[in-house]
C-alpha cells in the first residue's frame, strides 16, 4: 500500500515536472506540452488504476488552484477553457494505456506500452480533447460568430500528432527499459 501511494505521488510529480518544460503556444489556445508524456508513462508503468490515480492527483492540484500545468496554469477555470477536454481526458487516457499494457501480457512490454499509449494517450485523449475544444469554441457564440464544426476542431489538432507519436515511442522505450533493468517496478505487468 505504501509503495503504491509513493509511486502514484511520484508519477503525479513527474506529470507536474514535465509542465515546467516550456509549452509551445499555438494560435487557437491549446499549447503543445510534455505533460501528456507523463500521462502515458503513468498508465504504462503503474497500470490502469494507479496511473489514473496519479492523474487524478494532478487534476485535484489544478482544481485547488496550484499552477501545475504548463505555463503555470491552474484553477477551476482550466476545466472550462479550450484545453478542458484534454485535461479531463488525461484520466481515461492513463487508465486505457495501463489497461492495455496489463492485458497484452504476451506482447513485448515496449510494444504493449506503445499500443497502449497510442490508443489511450492519443485516441482517447484526442476524442475528449477535441470534443471539449469544440464545445468551448461553440459556447456563447455571438450572433455574428460562425460556429466551428466538429471536423474543423479535429483538423485544428493535426499539429499535435507528430509530437504525440514521439511520446508514444518514448513511452514504449521507457517501459521496455524498466522491464529489462527493474522489472518489479513495472507495476502494469506485476
Amino acid at each position: 500500500m505504501e509503495r503504491n501511494v509513493t509511486l502514484i505521488g511520484l508519477f503525479a510529480a513527474l506529470i507536474v515536472a514535465l509542465g515546467f518544460v516550456p509549452a509551445i503556444p499555438l494560435w487557437f489556445g491549446v499549447p503543445i506540452t510534455l505533460q501528456s508524456l507523463g500521462v502515458m508513462l503513468a498508465g504504462a508503468v503503474l497500470g490502469s488504476w494507479r496511473g489514473a490515480l496519479a492523474v487524478l492527483l494532478v487534476q485535484a492540484l489544478v482544481a485547488i488552484g496550484l499552477p501545475v500545468l504548463a505555463g503555470g496554469r491552474g484553477g477551476l477555470g482550466i476545466f472550462v477553457g479550450p484545453t478542458a477536454g484534454f485535461l479531463i481526458g488525461w484520466l481515461p487516457a492513463a487508465f486505457v494505456t495501463g489497461l492495455i499494457v496489463e492485458r497484452l501480457r504476451r506482447v513485448p512490454v515496449g510494444l504493449a506500452a506503445g499500443i497502449g499509449a497510442t490508443l489511450g494517450g492519443i485516441l482517447v485523449m484526442y476524442a475528449l480533447g477535441i470534443l471539449g475544444f469544440w464545445l468551448v469554441k461553440n459556447a456563447g457564440l455571438k450572433p455574428e460568430d460562425t460556429p466551428m464544426s466538429l471536423w474543423a476542431a479535429t483538423a485544428i489538432m493535426a499539429p499535435f500528432i507528430p509530437g504525440d507519436l514521439i511520446k508514444v515511442v518514448v513511452t514504449g522505450l521507457v517501459a521496455r527499459t524498466i522491464a529489462q533493468y527493474r522489472p518489479s517496478a513495472l507495476l502494469a505487468r506485476a
